[in-house]
């Protein structure tokens, strides 16, 4: 497979260059062999370069005598993260830009440096007036709208751990989990915009708070500027975001906290209906967003950053944290990106000036089925310098289509995957160094990550090159959770318990003869066919090649000769009838379009084609829930499904086969 590399950033341009050349070290390789060989060095250089200032020095970078599940980060260090993150930039740079919201109506708001640190240490004194203190947590059940920052820095200046949740929530869902961590806080809006629509939030909030006895206080956001009109009988009190802030004087001083702190805790959904509350830090979180900024985005201060995201996702508050420790300027966007036409994204690039742009490779295939009214204008995008990609595989059309029809060969993919739990990225990509489509070209620096087999040997140091294993890591890192929430034993057994002292991340993945990564989809996820093992993605991956299919998921249905036999589910780029010949006649075509790919022998039993396919707001496609469907299996926690009509379409899809059957 050939190499690309764009046109710009020269590698000798980037950040990440002026880290090697600082620190001394000859080049990447190089500096991955000091991570791992002497993490110390490595982790502080990491934070002296992100310009940390600690109140109190740590004496030690990280102890590791509880074990490498449970390791102390900057021991008995302390630091003033709201300082860190906006204080300081606020002294040298007071009118930069801190945060650009665009809503889906088109309505702009700015906040300078200076005013974030003002509005944050405001809402700091109305917090405290409410009661709220070390250690209490802070529900926030908001859309992208420039308070979300505002709330993470009060909380970070309070020790309060806030956790995020996704803005299309349910009251169901938001009230399990303000049960779990024993939220005292709800932060909400009255409402957002999306495709010109008033969705209500405040309703939803009451229903949860009336769900959770714990709570004692709902702050309602007045994004839609609905008027209050508290429940007769609560055991909440409800008060307005802009009346708390009018009645409080901005906190004084320094916020100074251990390293170790509890910043955040980011609910991640899990298989057996109960989300898992991931603990993250104060030190450890927004260093490892910032400097997976640093090496990998090529991000820098003044830089402009937008990521199509939501809070409830770790990418929100990864922008968040990891853009203001960089001293970049965060554009949220409230709306989808290609309402009301295909060209939307395109003009908010133009419109703010962004540098880098985050997108998930569903949005991209999205565009594509547009045509050229999904192509940018001229000029559009003379200001970007980098596409970033995270959430799920690529297939080939869609990255050509945005590296070289987009970008026009100018922009590199920064192609990153990690998750919530590792804070950041494990594999990405790099401004200025070759890449391949759809690929990885190496671990971040101090992710010291492997390929492995079922015993747990390498199959990548020393062993057969481009075989695919299980996607571990071998060393801890400052980005790793403190466990889950209130759930040691779930944590250990999620993370920690098929090799001694090795985090099994849950991702096949392979390393190819050109020491390029490529991941092939969750382990859990891998189907077995007659003895031979491919992944979804491989399915996936070839059947978009074909010009009919706009998406496509596979699943592994029980099949009693060969074990197990994969399924595929289509949607088409012109639907036509089910039951029609032409379906018929297309079904054939693809399961032949497949067979030549991938072998006869792994050719899919059935393809079945549905109107759409159940995906997260990010545009992530949520496999599990096609194959809970279709194999009659619990769902699972369904909080963030986007279009739970995805599911009716899978059950009406299953119920007119067994009919016909």
């Amino acid at each position: 497979m050939n190499t690309y590399l764009a046109s710009a950033p020269r590698f000798a341009d980037t950040a990440l260059f002026r880290f090697l050349q600082h620190y001394g070290h000859a080049d990447l390789d190089a500096l991955q062999l000091c991570a791992r060989e002497e993490p110390g060095r490595f982790w502080a250089e990491v934070e002296d370069a992100l310009g940390l200032r600690w109140t109190r020095r740590y004496r030690q970078v990280c102890d590791l005598s509880a074990g490498p599940a449970w390791p102390r980060w900057f021991v008995d260090g302390e630091l003033d993260l709201h300082d860190n993150l906006v204080g300081r930039t606020a002294s040298t740079h007071p009118q930069r830009p801190a945060l650009i919201w665009e809503g889906d109506d088109g309505s702009h708001r700015e906040l300078s440096y200076a005013e974030l640190d003002h509005a944050a240490r405001r809402l700091a004194t109305g917090l405290s007036r409410l009661g709220i203190g070390a250690g209490d947590r802070i529900a926030m059940y908001l859309p992208m709208v420039p308070e979300t920052a505002v709330l993470f820095l009060a909380a970070a200046r309070l020790g309060a751990i806030v956790l995020p949740l996704f803005s299309g929530y349910g009251a169901d869902a938001v009230a399990s989990r303000l049960a779990d961590s024993g939220a005292q806080l709800l932060v909400c809006a009255d409402g957002f915009m999306r495709r010109g629509r008033q969705v209500d939030m405040l309703a939803e909030a009451r229903r949860a708070a009336a769900m959770t006895a714990p709570l004692a206080h709902l702050l309602v956001v007045p994004r839609l500027g609905t008027n209050l009109t508290p429940p007769d009988v609560s055991h909440w009190t409800e008060s307005s975001w802009a009346d708390l802030l009018a009645d409080s004087d901005p906190a004084p001083g320094p916020a100074t906290h251990p390293a170790d702190t509890p910043l955040l805790i980011l609910y991640t959904s899990g298989t057996t209906g109960r989300p898992k509350g991931v603990v993250h830090t104060h030190a450890g979180f927004p260093l490892k967003a910032a400097q997976d900024m640093l090496m990998a985005f090529d991000l820098n201060p003044a830089d402009r950053l937008l990521w199509i995201t939501d809070m409830g996702w770790m990418m929100g508050p990864w922008l968040v944290f990891g853009g203001l420790l960089r001293g970049a300027t965060l554009v949220l966007f409230e709306g989808t990106p290609d309402y009301p036409h295909p060209r939307r994204i395109w003009e908010l690039v133009a419109h703010h000036r962004l540098t880098h742009l985050g997108l998930s490779p569903t949005l991209v295939r999205l565009l594509m089925t547009s045509g050229d009214a999904g192509l940018p204008e001229p000029g559009q995008l003379d200001s970007l310098r980098i596409f970033g990609s995270t959430g799920e595989p690529w297939n080939d059309d869609p990255w050509h289509w945005l590296f070289e029809q987009v970008g026009g060969q100018r922009c590199p993919i920064i192609n990153y995957s990690g998750g919530t739990e590792i804070g950041g990225g494990i594999l990405a990509c790099f401004a200025g160094l070759p890449q391949k489509p759809c690929g990885f070209t190496a671990p971040i620096p101090g992710m010291i990550a492997d390929v492995v087999d079922a015993a747990g040997h390498s199959r990548h140091a020393g062993g057969p090159a481009d075989e695919v294993g299980e996607l571990v890591l071998r060393a801890p890192w400052p980005g790793m959770p403190q466990g889950f929430w209130r759930d040691d034993a779930r944590y250990l057994d999620a993370y920690w318990s098929r090799f001694p002292g090795i985090w099994v991340h849950g991702d096949w993945a392979r390393v190819d003869v050109d020491g390029h990564w490529f991941i092939q989809g969750r382990s859990d996820d891998t189907l077995k066919i007659a003895g031979k093992r491919v992944g979804p993605a491989d399915y996936e991956s070839a059947l978009v090649t074909h010009p009919a299919v706009a998406e496509a998921v596979a699943i592994g249905v029980p099949d009693e000769v060969k074990g197990e036999a994969a399924h595929c589910f289509v949607t088409l780029v012109a639907p036509i009838g089910r039951g029609s010949r032409r379906w018929r006649e297309l079904e054939t075509d693809l399961i032949a379009h497949l067979a030549a790919r991938l072998g006869k022998a792994l050719a899919p039993a059935r393809i079945h084609q549905v109107s759409t396919l159940p995906r997260t707001r990010n545009g992530k496609i949520l496999r599990r829930m096609v194959k809970a469907i279709w194999l009659d299996q619990a769902l699972g926690d369904t909080a963030a499904l986007e279009n739970p009509e995805a599911l009716d379409a899978l059950r009406q899809c299953r119920e007119t086969l067994e009919a016909d059957a």
